[in-house]
């Protein structure tokens, strides 16, 4: 049984003062069904692991370094995100792979320093506009997952999160018939490389503008195990409504 993950990205947005939300969210959700992970900017995370300690709410890194340490200026080692209360990073964000240039080798071997470092990993896929109106998305998704998922994974350590390019901030959201064809496809991959066990223990989790009044139909959709969220994860009131849709499904 797959527990199911409502994973917040709050990209580059949050100052202290928003740690408050964190408060509500905790206070509004003491005990959800589901696994709840916030992931604020670098800033944020030492003092937000401090402040939901004991409380639902774990805390991850928005992405990391391949290497454990040296001349790499303004970066930040996957043993740095853990030391400073990180239990999990997302990696291979469309974010990532467009403005800084990352390919799925890059992104292979930040999910490597990740583990290695005990963490959790989520890591990310997806196609742009482009590439599914060509009717390539199978495709492009069967690449991404070969070329940035390691090989030495399981079910416990890692998370794949689908992300369609195209529907992330942008309002639009695939049809519920198109997320299950991917998602469906995500975990026969998985399984035809990894096995029947870890294949169907990895949750995959959907992401592309995933908001309160679309939740519950998202979440009833074949192997979506969850959600990764952007602005959505920045309020706990909207958050705590798409954690209580997942929680329902």
């Amino acid at each position: 049984m797959r527990v199911k993950l409502a994973a917040g990205n709050w990209k580059m947005n949050g100052l202290a003062a928003d740690l408050a939300e964190i408060d509500a969210l905790a206070a509004a959700h003491p005990a959800p069904r589901s696994e709840v992970l916030i992931c604020p900017p670098a800033t944020l995370i030492s003092l937000m692991a401090a402040r939901a300690a004991g409380g639902p709410v774990k805390v991850g890194a928005q992405c990391c370094h391949p290497a454990e340490s040296g001349a790499h200026t303004g970066d930040l080692s996957a043993a740095m995100l853990a030391d400073a209360g990180a239990s999990y990073v997302i990696v291979g964000h469309s974010e990532r792979r467009a403005d800084h240039g990352e390919g799925d080798d890059d992104v292979r071997a930040q999910a490597r320093a990740a583990l290695a470092a005990g963490l959790r990993v989520i890591v990310c896929v997806g196609e742009t506009e482009a590439q599914r109106d060509a009717s390539n998305t199978l495709d492009i998704i069967s690449g991404q997952l070969a070329g940035s998922v390691p090989d030495l994974v399981t079910g416990d350590n890692l998370v794949i999160a689908y992300e369609p390019v195209w529907a992330i901030g942008t309002g639009r959201t695939p049809t519920t018939d198109q997320i299950g064809e991917v998602h469906d496809f995500i975990r026969a991959r998985l399984e035809a490389r990894f096995g029947a066990g870890v294949g169907r223990s990895v949750r995959i989790l959907y992401g592309g503008s995933v908001k309160p009044g679309n939740a519950t139909e998202i979440f009833a959709v074949s192997n979506v195990d969850g959600a990764l969220v952007g602005g959505a994860s920045l309020k706990a009131t909207d958050f705590g409504a798409i954690i209580a849709a997942l929680d329902e499904a």
